[in-house]
Protein backbone atom coordinates (compact mmCIF):
# COMPACT_ATOMS: atom_id res chain seq x y z
CA UNK A 1 0.00 0.00 0.00
CA UNK A 2 1.57 3.48 -0.99
CA UNK A 3 1.57 6.44 1.66
CA UNK A 4 -1.16 7.91 -0.10
CA UNK A 5 -3.26 5.46 -0.07
CA UNK A 6 -2.79 5.05 3.63
CA UNK A 7 -2.96 8.54 4.30
CA UNK A 8 -6.43 8.72 2.27
CA UNK A 9 -7.28 5.44 4.47
CA UNK A 10 -6.22 6.72 7.83
CA UNK A 11 -8.42 10.33 7.39
CA UNK A 12 -10.91 8.34 6.28
CA UNK A 13 -11.09 6.49 9.37
CA UNK A 14 -10.45 9.65 11.44
CA UNK A 15 -13.22 11.72 9.92
CA UNK A 16 -15.46 8.04 10.58
CA UNK A 17 -14.77 8.45 14.02
CA UNK A 18 -15.64 12.00 14.52
CA UNK A 19 -18.95 11.26 12.26
CA UNK A 20 -19.60 8.57 15.01
CA UNK A 21 -19.01 10.57 17.62
CA UNK A 22 -21.35 13.48 16.64
CA UNK A 23 -23.89 11.12 16.29
CA UNK A 24 -23.36 9.21 19.56
CA UNK A 25 -22.69 12.00 21.91
CA UNK A 26 -25.43 14.78 20.97
CA UNK A 27 -27.80 13.53 17.81
CA UNK A 28 -29.29 10.45 18.69
CA UNK A 29 -29.55 10.96 22.64
CA UNK A 30 -31.27 13.76 21.87
CA UNK A 31 -33.78 11.84 19.29
CA UNK A 32 -32.14 14.52 16.37
CA UNK A 33 -32.92 12.55 12.66
CA UNK A 34 -30.67 14.91 10.72
CA UNK A 35 -31.90 13.12 7.73
CA UNK A 36 -29.89 10.58 5.67
CA UNK A 37 -29.60 6.59 7.12
CA UNK A 38 -28.46 7.57 10.48
CA UNK A 39 -31.80 9.48 10.39
CA UNK A 40 -33.86 6.81 9.81
CA UNK A 41 -31.71 4.48 12.10
CA UNK A 42 -32.27 7.08 14.68
CA UNK A 43 -36.38 6.80 14.40
CA UNK A 44 -36.31 2.81 14.36
CA UNK A 45 -33.90 2.99 17.40
CA UNK A 46 -36.34 4.84 19.46
CA UNK A 47 -38.88 2.68 17.58
CA UNK A 48 -38.32 -0.66 17.98
CA UNK A 49 -34.81 -0.17 19.99
CA UNK A 50 -32.36 -1.64 17.38
CA UNK A 51 -28.49 -0.46 17.44
CA UNK A 52 -28.10 2.89 15.50
CA UNK A 53 -25.04 1.41 13.88
CA UNK A 54 -26.35 -2.13 12.66
CA UNK A 55 -29.65 -0.10 11.68
CA UNK A 56 -27.58 2.30 9.15
CA UNK A 57 -25.50 -0.85 7.67
CA UNK A 58 -28.81 -3.08 7.33
CA UNK A 59 -30.50 -0.06 5.16
CA UNK A 60 -27.25 0.44 3.54
CA UNK A 61 -26.82 -3.20 1.96
CA UNK A 62 -29.60 -2.81 -0.67
CA UNK A 63 -28.08 0.69 -1.54
CA UNK A 64 -25.01 -0.99 -1.98
CA UNK A 65 -26.38 -4.09 -4.07
CA UNK A 66 -28.28 -1.37 -6.45
CA UNK A 67 -25.64 0.99 -6.58
CA UNK A 68 -22.91 -1.75 -8.21
CA UNK A 69 -25.28 -2.69 -10.46
CA UNK A 70 -26.24 1.80 -11.31
CA UNK A 71 -22.95 2.92 -10.87
CA UNK A 72 -20.73 0.00 -10.98
CA UNK A 73 -18.18 -2.01 -8.87
CA UNK A 74 -15.97 0.51 -7.95
CA UNK A 75 -18.42 3.20 -6.58
CA UNK A 76 -19.68 0.24 -4.47
CA UNK A 77 -16.73 -0.71 -2.73
CA UNK A 78 -15.48 2.90 -2.71
CA UNK A 79 -18.92 3.35 -0.46
CA UNK A 80 -18.10 -0.14 1.80
CA UNK A 81 -15.41 0.53 3.77
CA UNK A 82 -16.85 3.98 5.15
CA UNK A 83 -20.11 2.56 5.91
CA UNK A 84 -19.17 -0.60 7.48
CA UNK A 85 -16.67 0.97 9.91
CA UNK A 86 -19.26 4.09 10.86
CA UNK A 87 -21.80 1.14 11.93
CA UNK A 88 -19.43 -0.25 14.26
CA UNK A 89 -18.28 2.62 15.57
CA UNK A 90 -21.51 4.17 16.38
CA UNK A 91 -22.26 0.94 18.22
CA UNK A 92 -19.03 0.99 20.15
CA UNK A 93 -19.01 4.53 20.79
CA UNK A 94 -22.36 4.48 21.80
CA UNK A 95 -21.14 1.88 24.81
CA UNK A 96 -18.61 4.20 26.72
CA UNK A 97 -19.65 7.84 25.61
CA UNK A 98 -20.89 9.93 27.81
CA UNK A 99 -24.29 12.49 27.20
CA UNK A 100 -22.45 15.71 27.69
CA UNK A 101 -25.96 17.81 27.15
CA UNK A 102 -30.24 17.53 26.94
CA UNK A 103 -30.30 20.49 25.47
CA UNK A 104 -31.64 20.06 21.69
CA UNK A 105 -30.55 23.35 20.32
CA UNK A 106 -26.79 23.14 22.22
CA UNK A 107 -26.87 19.14 20.33
CA UNK A 108 -28.45 20.11 17.33
CA UNK A 109 -25.50 22.54 16.76
CA UNK A 110 -22.84 20.53 18.27
CA UNK A 111 -23.86 17.20 16.58
CA UNK A 112 -24.01 19.24 13.33
CA UNK A 113 -20.20 20.81 13.79
CA UNK A 114 -18.78 17.46 14.56
CA UNK A 115 -21.12 15.35 11.89
CA UNK A 116 -19.85 18.12 9.41
CA UNK A 117 -16.03 17.93 10.03
CA UNK A 118 -16.19 13.97 10.30
CA UNK A 119 -17.97 13.63 6.60
CA UNK A 120 -15.87 16.40 5.43
CA UNK A 121 -12.64 14.84 6.32
CA UNK A 122 -14.08 11.61 4.71
CA UNK A 123 -15.37 13.54 1.74
CA UNK A 124 -11.60 15.50 1.10
CA UNK A 125 -9.61 12.54 0.76
CA UNK A 126 -12.46 10.86 -1.77
CA UNK A 127 -14.36 8.56 0.67
CA UNK A 128 -17.54 7.74 1.06
CA UNK A 129 -20.33 6.79 3.91
CA UNK A 130 -22.70 5.27 1.89
CA UNK A 131 -26.68 6.32 3.04
CA UNK A 132 -28.62 9.06 1.58
CA UNK A 133 -25.60 10.50 -1.34
CA UNK A 134 -25.35 6.50 -2.67
CA UNK A 135 -28.98 7.00 -2.39
CA UNK A 136 -29.55 9.93 -4.43
CA UNK A 137 -26.28 8.75 -7.15
CA UNK A 138 -28.96 5.98 -7.68
CA UNK A 139 -31.52 7.94 -7.88
CA UNK A 140 -29.85 10.43 -10.71
CA UNK A 141 -29.51 7.48 -12.84
CA UNK A 142 -33.13 7.06 -13.15
CA UNK A 143 -34.36 10.81 -12.83
CA UNK A 144 -31.53 12.78 -13.98
CA UNK A 145 -32.86 15.24 -11.26
CA UNK A 146 -28.91 16.83 -9.49
CA UNK A 147 -28.04 14.79 -6.56
CA UNK A 148 -28.32 18.05 -4.45
CA UNK A 149 -31.57 18.61 -4.98
CA UNK A 150 -32.41 14.66 -4.27
CA UNK A 151 -30.53 14.86 -0.91
CA UNK A 152 -32.22 17.87 0.24
CA UNK A 153 -35.67 15.83 -1.04
CA UNK A 154 -34.67 12.28 0.73
CA UNK A 155 -33.27 14.11 3.89
CA UNK A 156 -36.92 16.56 3.87
CA UNK A 157 -38.65 12.88 4.32
CA UNK A 158 -36.48 11.79 7.18
CA UNK A 159 -36.77 14.64 9.12
CA UNK A 160 -41.10 15.10 8.47
CA UNK A 161 -40.73 11.51 9.31
CA UNK A 162 -38.85 12.16 12.66
CA UNK A 163 -41.22 14.59 13.40
CA UNK A 164 -44.48 12.35 13.36
CA UNK A 165 -43.00 9.97 14.96
CA UNK A 166 -41.66 11.83 17.69
CA UNK A 167 -44.63 14.31 18.34
CA UNK A 168 -42.56 16.86 17.53
CA UNK A 169 -42.19 19.47 15.44
CA UNK A 170 -39.76 21.16 17.32
CA UNK A 171 -37.36 18.24 16.99
CA UNK A 172 -37.87 18.24 13.04
CA UNK A 173 -36.63 21.71 13.31
CA UNK A 174 -33.21 20.92 15.60
CA UNK A 175 -33.12 18.50 12.89
CA UNK A 176 -33.02 20.76 10.08
CA UNK A 177 -30.40 23.24 12.30
CA UNK A 178 -28.35 20.57 11.90
CA UNK A 179 -28.54 19.77 8.66
CA UNK A 180 -27.83 23.37 7.83
CA UNK A 181 -24.63 23.39 10.41
CA UNK A 182 -23.11 19.81 9.20
CA UNK A 183 -23.62 20.99 5.47
CA UNK A 184 -22.12 23.79 5.58
CA UNK A 185 -19.15 22.95 7.99
CA UNK A 186 -18.44 20.18 5.05
CA UNK A 187 -18.22 22.63 2.37
CA UNK A 188 -15.69 24.82 4.86
CA UNK A 189 -13.62 21.55 5.29
CA UNK A 190 -13.30 20.56 1.84
CA UNK A 191 -13.16 23.67 -0.18
CA UNK A 192 -10.85 25.61 3.18
CA UNK A 193 -11.34 28.79 5.37
CA UNK A 194 -10.91 31.55 3.42
CA UNK A 195 -7.13 32.42 3.60
CA UNK A 196 -6.50 34.54 0.62
CA UNK A 197 -7.96 36.86 -1.80
CA UNK A 198 -8.14 37.54 -5.70
CA UNK A 199 -7.47 40.80 -7.24
CA UNK A 200 -9.03 41.81 -10.10
CA UNK A 201 -7.25 45.58 -11.17
CA UNK A 202 -8.29 47.40 -13.97
CA UNK A 203 -6.27 50.06 -14.89
CA UNK A 204 -4.27 52.37 -17.43
CA UNK A 205 -1.31 51.90 -15.95
CA UNK A 206 -1.26 47.63 -15.22
CA UNK A 207 2.19 47.39 -16.56
CA UNK A 208 3.86 49.85 -13.95
CA UNK A 209 1.12 48.34 -11.22
CA UNK A 210 1.61 44.25 -12.43
CA UNK A 211 6.16 45.27 -12.33
CA UNK A 212 5.55 46.45 -8.76
CA UNK A 213 3.21 42.75 -7.43
CA UNK A 214 6.08 41.29 -8.95
CA UNK A 215 9.20 42.99 -7.39
CA UNK A 216 7.24 44.66 -4.32
CA UNK A 217 4.74 41.62 -3.00
CA UNK A 218 6.94 38.73 -5.02
CA UNK A 219 3.47 37.48 -6.02
CA UNK A 220 2.70 36.56 -9.52
CA UNK A 221 0.26 37.91 -11.97
CA UNK A 222 -1.62 37.23 -14.95
CA UNK A 223 -2.93 39.55 -17.68
CA UNK A 224 -6.32 38.82 -19.10
CA UNK A 225 -7.85 40.71 -22.37
CA UNK A 226 -10.58 42.95 -21.57
CA UNK A 227 -12.84 45.42 -23.19
CA UNK A 228 -14.64 48.12 -21.54
CA UNK A 229 -18.31 47.46 -23.32
CA UNK A 230 -18.82 51.34 -22.79
CA UNK A 231 -15.91 53.11 -23.59
CA UNK A 232 -15.25 50.34 -26.71
CA UNK A 233 -11.59 50.10 -25.62
CA UNK A 234 -9.43 47.14 -25.36
CA UNK A 235 -7.74 46.98 -21.96
CA UNK A 236 -5.41 44.58 -19.59
CA UNK A 237 -6.94 43.16 -16.37
CA UNK A 238 -4.63 41.61 -13.61
CA UNK A 239 -5.27 39.00 -11.50
CA UNK A 240 -2.85 38.12 -8.76
CA UNK A 241 -3.84 36.08 -5.57
CA UNK A 242 -2.20 37.47 -2.02
CA UNK A 243 -3.08 36.49 1.35
CA UNK A 244 -4.59 38.48 3.90
CA UNK A 245 -2.08 40.20 5.22
CA UNK A 246 -0.97 41.67 1.76
CA UNK A 247 -4.45 43.14 1.19
CA UNK A 248 -4.21 46.31 1.77
CA UNK A 249 -0.25 46.83 0.94
CA UNK A 250 -1.66 46.10 -2.00
CA UNK A 251 -4.48 48.81 -2.04
CA UNK A 252 -2.03 51.47 -1.39
CA UNK A 253 0.04 49.89 -4.13
CA UNK A 254 -1.87 50.23 -6.71
CA UNK A 255 -3.79 53.61 -5.82
CA UNK A 256 0.04 55.09 -5.71
CA UNK A 257 0.51 54.24 -9.32
CA UNK A 258 -3.30 55.27 -10.38
CA UNK A 259 -5.69 56.43 -8.12
CA UNK A 260 -8.20 56.05 -10.89
CA UNK A 261 -8.26 52.10 -10.42
CA UNK A 262 -11.42 49.92 -10.44
CA UNK A 263 -10.22 46.84 -8.50
CA UNK A 264 -12.65 43.79 -7.47
CA UNK A 265 -11.17 41.62 -4.41
CA UNK A 266 -13.31 38.55 -3.99
CA UNK A 267 -12.44 35.34 -1.58
CA UNK A 268 -10.61 32.72 -2.52
CA UNK A 269 -11.08 29.32 -0.57
CA UNK A 270 -8.01 27.29 -1.73
CA UNK A 271 -4.89 28.33 -3.45
CA UNK A 272 -2.96 25.70 -5.43
CA UNK A 273 0.81 26.12 -6.98
CA UNK A 274 3.60 28.20 -6.20
CA UNK A 275 3.73 30.57 -3.59
CA UNK A 276 0.62 28.60 -1.86
CA UNK A 277 0.00 25.15 -1.12
CA UNK A 278 0.72 22.09 -3.47
CA UNK A 279 -1.83 19.90 -4.62
CA UNK A 280 -1.79 16.67 -2.17
CA UNK A 281 -4.34 14.45 -3.56
CA UNK A 282 -3.77 11.39 -5.12
CA UNK A 283 -5.27 7.92 -6.54
CA UNK A 284 -8.37 7.30 -5.18
CA UNK A 285 -7.93 3.87 -2.87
Amino acid sequence: MSWKIFTKFFWVTVGVAITALGLDLFLVPNKIAAGGTSGIATILHYIIGTPVGITMLALDVPLYILGIYRLGLGFGLRSLYGSVSLAVLVDLFSLYVPVPTRDPLLASLFGGVMVGLGLGLVFRFRGTTGGTDLAAAILRTYTGINIGQLLFLVDGIVVVAAGLVFHSWELAFYALISIFVFTRVIDMVQEGISYAKAFFIISDHTSIIADRVLTDLGRGATALNGRGLYTGSDREVILTVVNRSEVTRLKEMVYEVDPRAFIIVADVREVLGEGFKEYGGGKDF
